[in-house]
């Protein structure tokens, strides 16, 4: 069958963009019965307050294999197509979501992509066709990236490179890792992360990336090129050149980035949690010592400490003053508020915490501000890989629940440190959880002391790790954390009620990991990574309340 006769063919063969809105849309209406129900299931859906009440296209683009010469109809003969959609999901009380969504269609499914399957169409164009998450298949894959790097200035999907055009014919494989975004490696060479919510605009991954590789970065990934939307001509009422018109270029959307594979040993979420196993397994003595994972960490925090250079080499950096520090020690008591509705054990803690937001706003008032650059944003274990030629770190969204001009505001780069500290204590929890789940309960004497016991090895695991991280970005040209401690232990408590949130209305079985770190903090009974410490500088209460980045 062929699609409605609004669809329009490019110039760029096997590809067909069609009208924004209504013809458009009906190419995806007759889906969404078999699509809804889909969408709402994958991981990088985000689910408000209430169900979805409707998606509607924002823009479409088919490409097939066969080249089509026709200015009316789709062709959908052929053995596979990519259905590439940009869509508006709308909600009752809440704003609306773009998402991205890549759908094969095939009259057959093969039995390797059973698993991706959505279903069957029951109406339109592709009536009785099979629905599939596209990224799963090489064939369309291979499509998508060569079809963009082949035709990169013409058509709906547009690949814009920062330097050697992108090699074509790569075998794709999708990597099931990520929650927020999909990503494919090609031939083992390049890897397209495609982003799953986007946003009109600049995109800070791009920003970031694009300077580290000019700048040439040795612990960040090479950007090769980026997908995104053409911008839209200009209104010849309004556009430049016109009569009142703005000389400001319009804006597309990035779609994805497509930049250096990187083969490591694995990112340094898996491979601390396994380190933290053996040691909270291991009964010999020294097990605890820098022959365990602490050379890493030391490592780790020497190639964070260089990132963090590189990003003040390549982006503005302020001094944040008072207002700015103001801003940030009430966003980190909204931060809060929102944390005591979800958890109310955090309501005889509250008084705490705000003290030790009142110390840092101190701190940082009486030292006339502090500094500020562009940082990471979301940086933990999960955003750094173990390669040949050291620790690299990636990922470089923000926190992806902040608006995308808020991320590129100057930060305290400590900020950056306390989310790899935090993540340590995750680490450590996670591994001891693994172990206890192979475990029988403890019905003895012997088996509850040797419970205690592994509890206080998954503590040292932790304080040992945190040290070198520390010790690593110190040696390495960052501030040294052990000499802010107040600094620091606004920022861990922040990200630790962020985590309590988060913990309380998604994994309640966690909760007691950012519970345990707060009442630690708080109580000052852990120091902020090392030892010896700086002479605690006492504060009046001051101003009222801040806030920071996510996990």
């Amino acid at each position: 069958m062929s699609a409605p006769a609004t669809c329009t063919c490019t110039t760029a063969p096997r590809r067909a963009a069609l009208p924004d809105g209504a013809g458009a849309g009906a190419l995806l209406d007759p889906l969404l019965p078999t699509v809804l129900p889909w969408l709402t299931a994958q991981r990088w859906f985000t689910h408000e307050n209430g169900c979805i009440q409707d998606l509607t296209t924002v823009a479409a683009t088919v490409l097939t294999d066969t080249d089509t010469d026709t200015d009316t109809d789709t062709d959908t003969d052929t053995d596979a197509a990519l259905l590439h959609l940009l869509a508006d999901a709308h909600y009752r009380g809440a704003d609306p979501r773009r998402y991205q969504i890549l759908l094969g269609l095939r009259r057959a499914l093969p039995a390797d992509l059973a698993h991706a399957a959505v279903g069957r169409a029951a109406e339109g164009p592709w009536s009785g066709w099979w629905l599939y998450e596209a990224t799963a298949d090489p064939q369309l894959m291979t499509l998508l990236l060569d079809d963009a790097a082949t035709a990169p200035g013409s058509g709906a999907l547009r690949l814009t490179r920062t330097g050697a055009p992108v090699p074509t014919g790569l075998h794709p494989r999708v990597l099931a890792v990520e929650q927020s975004n999909t990503s494919v490696v090609f031939g083992d060479q390049l890897l397209l992360k495609i982003f799953r919510q986007p946003a009109p605009g600049p995109h800070p991954e791009t920003e970031v990336l694009t300077a580290l590789t000019r700048l040439g970065s040795a612990h960040t990934p090479h950007l090769a090129a980026w997908l995104h939307t053409p911008e839209p001509d200009p209104d010849p009422a309004t556009g430049p050149g016109a009569a009142g018109g703005t000389d400001l270029p319009q804006q597309s959307t990035v779609l994805g980035i497509v930049e250096d594979f990187l083969p490591s040993d694995g990112d340094g979420w898996d491979l601390a949690v396994r380190q933290a196993a053996h040691c909270i397994t291991d009964h010999r003595r020294g097990t605890f010592g820098i022959d365990g994972f602490t050379a890493d960490s030391l490592a780790l925090g020497e190639s964070v400490a260089a990132v963090h250079q590189c990003l003040a080499a390549a982006f503005p950096t302020a001094r944040l003053g008072a207002q700015q520090v103001l801003d940030q020690i009430a966003d980190m008591d909204h931060r809060l508020q929102q944390a005591l509705a979800a958890v109310p054990d955090l309501e005889p803690l509250r008084g705490r915490i705000s003290a030790v937001y009142d110390e840092y706003a101190q701190v940082a008032l009486n030292g006339r501000g502090l500094p500020g650059q562009r940082v990471h944003g979301d940086l933990h274990l999960g955003q750094v890989l173990r390669t040949d030629t050291g620790w690299m770190v990636i990922d470089f969204e923000g926190e992806p629940a902040r608006p995308i001009s808020e991320r590129a505001l100057p930060q305290v780069a400590l900020r950056d440190v306390a989310g790899m500290l935090r993540s340590f204590d995750y680490a450590a929890q996670h591994a001891l959880a693994q172990i206890r789940a192979d475990q029988r309960p403890p019905r003895t004497a012997a088996a509850a002391a040797e419970n205690l016991r592994q509890e206080r090895r998954a503590q040292a695991w932790t304080v040992r790790n945190r040290r070198a991280l520390c010790t690593g970005y110190a040696a390495a040209g960052g501030l040294d954390p052990r000499s802010h401690p107040i600094v620091m232990r606004a920022f861990e408590t922040d990200k630790a009620v962020y985590e309590a949130t988060y913990e309380a209305t998604h994994r309640p079985d966690w909760l007691t990991v950012p519970m345990a770190a707060i009442r630690r903090i708080i109580t000052n009974r852990e120091a902020v990574a090392a030892a010896p410490r700086p002479a605690r500088r006492r504060a009046a209460p001051g101003p009222a309340p801040l806030r920071t980045e996510s996990p």
